[in-house]
């Protein structure tokens, strides 16, 4: 189980089945969603056809009244599909298809539906024998009504209310809307519940008009249209939807899993690649692929950083096999004179054994400064005064071999760093131009804009131009011949250049007025 649950949690830890999982859902909200939609807008372009349609058969039968049709002689359509009734003011049908005849009007909304009120409800309830007196009690009735109301409904006139009645009882309410061209020709529409025949209930658009009769009673024309193809039709639609849909889900998530494989696979070669360098040759690279997209400029960066990792690594290898050169003079000179002196104690020479200790001891002390500095320790962020710095460095060095002169050009000019490492700066180069000078070495402290300038001179041979930049590297000597007493262990410059780089400033080298080298430092003043 714990197998299986293992190899379950990296199948969708995997960006190809999250991937895969995130289009799949997204693509089926909007499917369903587009899929809503059409349903809806189908069921509307349906539902305004069976209104046109109901509109236009109203319109039909209005026309035959108008051109003076007796109701008995009137041409119906089919009931099944287009029921029609001609119903009067006080709510009595005055012809319909045989089907509807002796039933309750299909809808009460429309043209001359106001009219209904008390007594013509009575009436619609009456025998059929009697529906003659009736009628003229009705009209009667109804004039009376427009006495009181003082307003009779005009053909054409939108009722307010709607409702349906059937043989069925079956009933149902709908919001009505007008098309047309005026507004005492236009129909007004809804929707109900109808039984024709012996079938069951089913679903009608109906469209009222106003219209008169040949004896000159208004009248309201009801046409109905059945919604029968418009439920189908929706139907189908749903089901072919619900059927798709599945098969459309499995081919976007197919689709979307293979590109993912397909896209994902340099990556994989990538990853492959760094877990074999990483326990073996630096020197190797990964594959870049053709294709210029962000896995090839994965590909490209992650080659730099090898590049950069081999580059450091080798220089630590060279850093420590110089390191162990530079120890083993110093101990092996160290144990040579102890033996000696242990042999001969009358040959012991203080001096020098005390010479190789100090020597010995700087190294030390230089090694770990740059063992510090390559593990990205950064300076304190002190106030340290230049001009109190190199005064008291300077009044320190009594034992020089030349005389240090100091121009000064300002009294105040502080920087943010450390003062103990900035002395070491200072200290360094001052004694490699002790190194190099013939008479003079001359350090100069000014100000430029918001950079404090350190000036380093002597009037030694120079650097040459080729080699200005080499000399702050590590472990550097540019006299081979000359001894490693005199010319040190080629680690002064290379601290003075990690340690300005540490402090956000530059060095360099130029040559000097007295032909000799320049060293010039730049530090940002602090703001």
């Amino acid at each position: 189980m714990g197998e299986r649950a293992r190899r379950r949690g990296a199948w969708w830890n995997s960006v190809r089945a999250r991937t895969t999982v995130a289009a799949t859902v997204v693509v089926a909200i909007a499917l369903t969603a587009t899929g809503l939609i059409l349903l809806a807008a189908l069921r509307g372009n349906l539902v305004e056809s069976a209104d046109l349609q109901a509109a236009n058969t109203a319109r039909d039968i209005a026309g035959q009244l108008e051109a003076g049709t007796p109701l008995a002689h009137l041409r119906l359509p089919d009931p099944d599909d287009e029921p029609v009734q001609i119903v009067s003011a006080d709510g009595r049908v005055l012809a319909a298809d045989e089907e509807l005849r002796g039933r309750a009007p299909m809808a009460d909304f429309g043209p001359n539906t106001e009219a209904r009120s008390g007594d013509g409800e009575d009436s619609a309830d009456d025998e059929s024998d009697e529906a003659a007196d009736e009628d003229d009690d009705s009209e009667s009735e109804s004039g009376d009504g427009d006495e009181d109301e003082n307003e009779s409904p005009r053909p054409g006139d939108t009722g307010s209310g709607f409702g349906t009645g059937s043989a069925a009882g079956a009933g149902g309410a709908a919001t009505t809307r007008a098309v047309g061209a005026s507004a005492a020709t236009e129909p007004v529409f809804g929707q109900t519940e109808l039984a024709v025949g012996d079938s069951g209930p089913d679903s009608y658009r109906v469209a009222a008009l106003g219209g008169t009769a040949p004896d000159g009673q208004p009248v309201t024309v009801y046409a109905g249209a059945s919604l029968d193809t418009a439920d189908s039709a929706v139907a189908d639609v749903r089901r072919a939807m619900l059927i798709g849909l599945p098969a459309l889900l499995a081919v976007v998530a197919a689709v979307t899993w293979l590109v993912t494989r397909w896209a994902l696979r340099p990556v994989e070669s990538i990853r492959s690649e760094l877990a074999e360098i990483m326990h073996g040759d630096l020197s190797r690279r990964v594959p870049e692929p053709a294709a210029r997209d962000e896995i090839a400029r994965l590909a490209v960066t992650t080659n730099d950083t090898l590049a950069a990792l081999e580059q450091s690594a080798e220089r630590q290898r060279r850093f420590i096999a110089d390191a162990a050169h530079e120890l083993r003079s110093p101990i092996a000179s160290l144990r040579t004179q102890l033996e000696v002196a242990q042999a001969h104690p009358g040959l012991l020479e203080l001096d020098g054994l005390l010479g190789d200790t100090v020597r010995l001891e700087h190294l030390a002390a230089d090694l770990l400064l740059l063992a510090r500095l390559d593990a990205g320790e950064q300076p304190r962020a002190d106030r340290v005064e230049l001009p109190a710095l190199v005064r008291e460095e300077l009044a320190h060095r009594v034992g020089d071999r030349l005389p240090v002169g100091a121009g000064l050009g300002v009294d105040e000019l502080a920087v943010t760093g450390s003062r103990t490492q900035l002395a070491r700066v200072l200290g360094n180069l001052v004694d490699n131009a002790q190194r190099h000078a013939a008479a003079a070495v001359r350090v100069t402290l000014e100000r430029r804009g918001d950079r404090a300038v350190l000036v380093v001179a002597d009037d030694g041979p120079g650097v040459p131009e080729a080699d200005r930049e080499r000399i702050f590297q590590r472990f550097v000597r540019l006299d081979d011949a000359r001894s490693r007493d005199e010319g040190g262990a080629g680690l002064g410059l290379a601290i003075v250049r990690d340690v300005v780089g540490r402090h956000e400033g530059t060095i360099r080298v130029e040559p000097a007025d007295s032909g000799g080298a320049r060293f010039v430092v730049e530090l940002p003043m602090t703001r």
